[in-house]
C-alpha cells in the first residue's frame, strides 16, 4: 500500500469561503489552511481521498496538473472516495466549458453519502457549496451512493459517517495486512486537532467530532495507524 500526497497549495479564506494561494510572509488574518488530496495504490486498486478546489491552471484542472505532475496517470484511478461535500473537497469533479460540465474522472467510481448529498442541495446560500457543480452529480452513472452510517467498500476499505464537521460527513479506513490509513477528513484536518480536545463552532457537531478525536487517537496509537491531515500546511500526515 503507497501513498502519495497530491498538494494543490496552500491558502487563505476569508469568510465567504474565497480561496486565493497564499503568498509567503503573508500577513492576512483570514484562515490559512493547505488543500491535498491523498492518492493509496492498493493492489488493483488506485484510490484518490477527496478532490480539491476546482481551480484550472493554464486551462486545464489543478487535480489533473498537480497527479501529472508526479508522473501519475489519472485515467488509472478506479476510485474516489469523498469525505463530504463542501467545495474545496469536490471541486476536482469536473468543470463547466460552453455551459457543459465535463468529469475528471469518468471512468472512476465516485463514493458519496447520499444523504450529505441530499443535505448539501439545500444550502443554496452557504457559500461552502457550489451548488451548479452538486446538481451535475445526479446525472453521472460512475456515482456509487452509500446509505449507511457505516460499511464496507471492499474488504479493504471501510468508511463510518460521524456527522461531525458536516451533517453526513464520513471517514475512511485503508487496510492492508497489519497496515492501517486513516482518513479523518475535516473532523481531523490538521495535526493540531489531534493534540488539542476542543469542541469547534465550525463544525456541524463540535463536540461528536471531539469525541471522535479521543478514541481515534487512542486506536492510533494501539494500532499503528497512518493518519492523513488534508489541511495541514506542515504535516500531511504521521506515523504512529
Amino acid at each position: 500500500m503507497e501513498l502519495t500526497v497530491i498538494k494543490q497549495g496552500d491558502f487563505k479564506v476569508d469568510k465567504r469561503k474565497n480561496f486565493e494561494y497564499l503568498n509567503p510572509n503573508d500577513e492576512s488574518t483570514n484562515i490559512k489552511l493547505a488543500i491535498q488530496p491523498f492518492l493509496i495504490t492498493l493492489g488493483s486498486d488506485t484510490i484518490l481521498l477527496d478532490l480539491g478546489l476546482g481551480f484550472l491552471e493554464d486551462n486545464e484542472p489543478v487535480i489533473l496538473k498537480r497527479l501529472k505532475d508526479q508522473n501519475i496517470n489519472p485515467n488509472d484511478i478506479t476510485k474516489i472516495l469523498l469525505s463530504h461535500l463542501h467545495k474545496d473537497h469536490v471541486g476536482g469533479l469536473g468543470y463547466f466549458s460552453d455551459n457543459k460540465f465535463v468529469q475528471n474522472f469518468p471512468d472512476a467510481a465516485i463514493y458519496i453519502q447520499k444523504r450529505e448529498y441530499d443535505f448539501a442541495l439545500q444550502q443554496t446560500e452557504n457559500p461552502s457549496y457550489n451548488i451548479p457543480l452538486l446538481n451535475e452529480l445526479q446525472n453521472l452513472s460512475n456515482i456509487v451512493w452509500l446509505h449507511y452510517d457505516e460499511g464496507e467498500i471492499t474488504p479493504e476499505i471501510t468508511f463510518k459517517v460521524t456527522a461531525g464537521h458536516s451533517k453526513f460527513h464520513q471517514v475512511f479506513w485503508i487496510k492492508e495486512d497489519t497496515s492501517t490509513i486513516f482518513y479523518g477528513a475535516d473532523d481531523l484536518p490538521t495535526i493540531g486537532y489531534l493534540k488539542r480536545s476542543i469542541a469547534y463552532k465550525t463544525d456541524y457537531d463540535g463536540h461528536k467530532a471531539m469525541e471522535f478525536r479521543k478514541v481515534w487517537k487512542e486506536q492510533a496509537e494501539a494500532e499503528n495507524w497512518r493518519v492523513l491531515f488534508y489541511h495541514d500546511l506542515t504535516t500531511p500526515f504521521i506515523q504512529f
